[in-house]
C-alpha cells in the first residue's frame, strides 16, 4: 500500500504572458496565463482541504471476458488503486453493465480507507465476472449519489470501459454527463480497442478528467495506480477561472492549452456584472496554461485599457463568498510602432499551434475513416509539420505509426496502407495533449 500523507494546500499563482501592444485599430487580443499550484502555503485565508473520495467504476458487461485477461486486469488494476487509497479517503467499487450495481461497501455510501476496509474491498473484487451490456450514464448517476452520501470537499471518479455504450442512447449519456458535471471529476480509460474513442474522450472532457488507452490489459493495473496517486494529491477542489471584462469587450474563447487542449468556452457561468468562471476542476501541486481571447473597442495610438482581469476563484469550505486565490491582467496598448504591435507573443504563437495540430489530427483521422485519403493526407501531413516545429515529440511518435513521414518540415507524408487499431485510437485519443512551451 502506498503511504501518502494528506496533502497540504496549495498555493497559487497566475503568470499572464501577451504582446499587450495593438496597431491603430487593432481590436484582437490574445494572453497566455499559467496557473502553478504549489504545496504548502495559504490561499488567502481559505481552509482549504478536508475529505476526500473516489468511486471506481469498473466495465463488468459481457465483453470483459474476451479476453479474459481483460476481466482479470481490471480486477488486478482495481486492487491496486485501492491499495493507493490514503488513509480516510471515502471510497467505493461500482460494477458497470447495463444497470449499475454497489460491489463495495454496498450499503448506499462510501467506505473510509484503512487496512480493514482495502482488503474488504479486494475480497469483493474477486467475485466480479462478466455479464450484461453497457450503460455507462448508469455508472456515473450511481457514483455521484456514493458520492453525495457524504460531505466532501474532493470528489473524483474512475471509469474503465472496453466497449461501446450501446445499452442506452447518445442522449441519455449526455443527460447523465450534464447531471454530474460541477459535482465530480472522472478519469476515464478505454481497455483494448473496441471501445469508442469520443464516447471515453466526451465523458473526460464533460467531467474536467483525463481520458487514455490502454490497449494491453497487462498495464491496466500501473496506469490505476498513477490516476489514484494523481487523485491523492488534490488538496482543493472546484476551482474556476473568473474573467472579469470592462464594458465593451467581447470574449472570443477561453481554452486551456496545456497539459491538454480544452475549450471552456461554453462552459461560463455568470458571477456578477460583466464576470463569469470557467470550471477548471480540483487542483493539487501542478501547473496549467489558459489561452485567453478578447476583442477590444477601436481605440488611438497612445491609449491604453485594461482588457481583462483574469482571476483563480474557490469555494469558501464555510460558505461564505469565493474569493480570489490570485490573479492577472490583460492588458491593450495601441501603439504606432509596426516592429511592437506585430510581434507575437512566443507563448501565444506556441499554443495557437497546439490547438491547430489537436484539430489537425482529428480531422485528418476522420477523413482517413471516411475514405478521404488526399484529405486525410493533407491533415495529417500538417500535424507532422506542426508537431515538429514545436517540439512535440509524443505526438510526433504516434503520428510516425499512422504515416510514413517523408518530410516533417514541409509535412510531406504518405498514409500507411495498414495500420494497426491500437496504434490509431491512441493518436484519436491523446491528441489533445500537449507539450509545454519553453520560456
Amino acid at each position: 500500500m502506498a503511504n501518502f500523507s494528506k496533502p497540504t494546500v496549495p498555493q497559487f499563482s497566475v503568470d499572464v504572458y501577451q504582446n499587450e501592444f495593438l496597431p491603430e485599430g487593432g481590436r484582437d487580443v490574445s494572453a497566455i496565463v499559467t496557473v502553478t499550484s504549489t504545496g504548502g502555503g495559504t490561499t488567502g485565508g481559505f481552509a482549504v482541504g478536508g475529505a476526500a473520495g473516489v468511486v471506481i467504476m469498473v466495465d463488468c458487461s459481457g465483453s470483459m471476458d474476451y479476453p479474459a485477461t481483460k476481466m482479470r486486469g481490471a480486477r488486478e488494476a482495481t486492487a491496486a488503486a485501492v491499495d493507493t487509497l490514503r488513509d480516510g479517503t471515502h471510497f467505493a467499487v461500482v460494477a458497470g453493465t447495463h444497470v449499475a450495481k454497489e460491489v463495495y461497501p454496498g450499503n448506499g455510501g462510501l467506505a473510509v480507507a484503512d487496512a480493514r476496509t482495502r482488503a474488504e474491498a479486494k475480497e469483493a473484487l474477486r467475485r466480479l465476472s462478466a455479464g450484461g451490456g453497457t450503460a455507462i450514464g448508469t455508472w456515473l448517476r450511481l457514483a455521484d449519489r456514493l458520492l453525495s452520501s457524504t460531505a466532501l470537499t474532493i470528489r473524483h471518479g474512475i471509469l474503465l470501459t472496453d466497449g461501446r455504450n450501446e445499452h442506452e442512447s447518445p442522449e441519455e449519456l449526455r443527460a447523465a454527463l450534464d447531471a454530474c458535471a460541477g459535482r465530480f471529476t472522472c478519469d476515464a480509460r478505454g481497455v483494448g480497442t473496441d471501445w469508442e474513442v469520443k464516447e471515453v474522450t466526451g465523458i473526460a472532457s464533460a467531467l474536467l478528467g483525463t481520458a487514455d488507452i490502454v490497449a494491453d490489459p497487462a498495464g491496466l493495473a500501473a496506469d490505476f495506480t498513477a490516476m489514484m496517486e494523481h487523485a491523492m494529491g488534490k488538496g482543493v477542489a472546484d476551482v474556476a477561472l473568473r474573467l472579469w471584462t470592462p464594458v465593451g469587450v467581447e470574449i472570443m474563447f477561453v481554452k486551456q492549452v496545456a497539459p491538454a487542449v480544452e475549450d471552456l468556452t461554453g462552459r461560463r457561468t455568470e458571477a456578477g456584472p460583466r464576470a463569469g468562471d470557467y470550471p477548471t476542476g480540483s487542483w493539487g501541486s501542478e501547473s496549467r496554461d489558459y489561452h485567453v481571447s478578447v476583442r477590444v473597442p477601436q481605440a488611438a495610438v497612445g491609449q491604453e485599457m485594461l482588457a481583462a482581469r483574469v482571476s483563480l476563484i474557490a469555494p469558501d469550505p464555510m460558505g461564505g463568498d469565493p474569493r480570489p486565490l490570485s490573479q492577472g491582467l490583460v492588458r491593450a496598448v495601441w501603439t504606432d510602432d509596426l516592429a511592437m504591435s506585430t510581434s507575437i507573443n512566443p507563448q501565444v504563437a506556441h499554443y495557437t499551434g497546439q490547438a491547430e495540430l489537436a484539430d489537425a489530427i482529428q480531422q485528418g483521422l476522420d477523413a482517413r475513416k471516411s475514405g478521404d485519403r488526399d484529405g486525410a493526407t493533407a491533415k495529417l501531413g500538417r500535424a507532422v509539420q506542426l508537431a515538429a516545429a514545436s517540439g512535440n515529440a509524443d505526438t510526433a511518435k504516434l503520428l510516425s505509426k499512422v504515416v510514413d513521414v517523408v518530410d516533417a518540415a514541409t509535412g510531406t507524408v504518405r498514409l500507411k496502407a495498414k495500420v494497426a487499431e491500437a496504434d490509431e485510437m491512441t493518436l484519436e485519443t491523446r491528441s489533445t495533449k500537449t507539450v509545454r512551451v519553453k520560456r
